[in-house]
């Protein structure tokens, strides 16, 4: 079996009401995906990076690819990495090309091998993983009216977590709209806060001090992405878990963020971090650090499969009889902002229920894409073969 032909979608999708967190705001949702044929017809689908990426994939990374054995997976990987690596490109762009097409190639080896991406990684040890919701966003809102009715509809769906966004106010702003959220949905319920890198280190750790006795169960990229000194600085200061990492390319990039104990809660992204194969690699050396792993997931129904099948593999950390979700077990991000791309591609749009999503058993990502959806979403096709 060889690799006949690549093709990259470009999809942007507009959404009724924007939505802003420190650094930006959605007013359209985007994706990349990758759909790679072979000459038995067998096609994979992949997801990963920005529209740059899907120069990258072409230009770069299709003459590589094209009459390969799609099988080779890891030889494959690393023919890609080693192209860009050394010249320093594979952080953005090329991170995000890689990824695309290499859960493309591992959805082609299971659909080949009739067998889950879960049971190519060596079998799942739980049969759902726990999720949380993300959401309660930045948007026009009096009286914190919409902030509270989105809390409560989360806890009254079963959630056991949610996730809100700091950083984009000022700090006692914002800790009172975590304070809204608490008040509104008890004690008992899990809240994370992200500010999505907007602080300095001295103004994260009085952040972290601030949120202090609402019960966080942690506070995402605190201050810039790859400032490991900073991450130290805000851990070792203040008393909310750190987390971090979903704009990881590769191991490399974790490498110190994990040896250096820069935060106790890694979130790589399968779009970004070097697809299934990249993402394995730095679950595995976050477990030995003893450091828990919770998959970053802000994409289609493609990523979410693909984030479902690894997280099913991970061990607990550490292991105790009776693990449990956001101690011991994995929790992924559920996004539950409005996205058509997510909710319209796919076969299955992965619904939780009581906090937790079945894992996809059907061969390689278990999705079938409805490549008229596809073509609708599209505004930029590149094809190579």
């Amino acid at each position: 079996m060889k690799i006949e032909r690549i093709e990259t979608f470009l999809l942007e999708a507009p959404i009724e009401e924007a939505f802003a967190w420190s650094q930006g705001q959605a007013r359209v949702r985007e994706a990349l995906i990758c759909k790679i044929t072979t000459d038995e017809g067998i096609v994979g689908w992949g997801e990963g990076g920005a529209s740059p990426s899907q120069t990258v994939i072409h230009n770069l990374f299709a003459p590589k690819l094209l009459g390969q054995e799609p099988g080779h997976i890891n030889r494959l990987w690393n023919d890609l990495f080693h192209s860009i690596y050394n010249d320093s490109l594979t952080g953005g762009f090329g991170g995000g090309a890689i990824s695309a097409v290499d859960i493309a190639l591992w959805d082609i080896a299971g659909k080949a091998a009739n067998k889950s991406v879960s049971e190519l990684l060596g079998g799942r040890i739980r049969d759902r993983v726990s999720v949380y919701a993300t959401g309660l966003y930045y948007q026009e809102d009096s009286g914190h009216k919409k902030l509270i009715a989105e809390a409560e509809s989360y806890a009254n769906a079963g959630y056991a977590g949610m996730k809100t966004k700091v950083g984009g106010l000022s700090l006692r702003a914002d800790v009172d709209r975590v304070s809204t959220i608490r008040r509104a949905i008890g004690d008992d319920l899990f809240i994370m806060v992200d500010a999505n890198k907007a602080y300095s280190p001295a103004i994260a750790i009085d952040m972290g001090h601030r949120l202090a006795d609402l019960d966080i169960r942690w506070f995402e990229e605190p201050v810039v992405a790859n400032d490991v000194d900073g991450y130290l600085q805000v851990k070792e200061r203040q008393p909310l878990t750190v987390a971090g990492g979903e704009v990881w390319y590769n191991r490399f990039d974790a490498r110190d963020f994990l040896a250096r104990r820069a935060l106790d809660i890694a979130q790589p992204d399968v779009r970004y971090i070097g697809g299934i194969t990249e993402f394995r690699n730095v679950a595995a050396h976050a477990n030995s650090m003893g450091i828990l792993v919770n998959p970053h997931v802000w994409g289609s129904s493609i990523m979410i499969s693909a984030s479902i099948s690894l997280a099913a593999t991970f061990p607990p950390c550490p292991y105790v009889r009776s693990p449990r979700p956001y101690e011991q077990e994995p929790v992924m991000e559920f996004d539950q902002t409005p996205n058509p791309i997510r909710n319209d591609l796919a076969s299955i749009c992965f619904e939780q229920e009581d906090g937790f999503v079945d894992i996809p058993v059907g061969p390689g990502l278990g999705i079938e894409i409805d490549e008229d959806t596809l073509e609708k979403l599209c505004i930029r096709k590149l094809e190579s073969k």
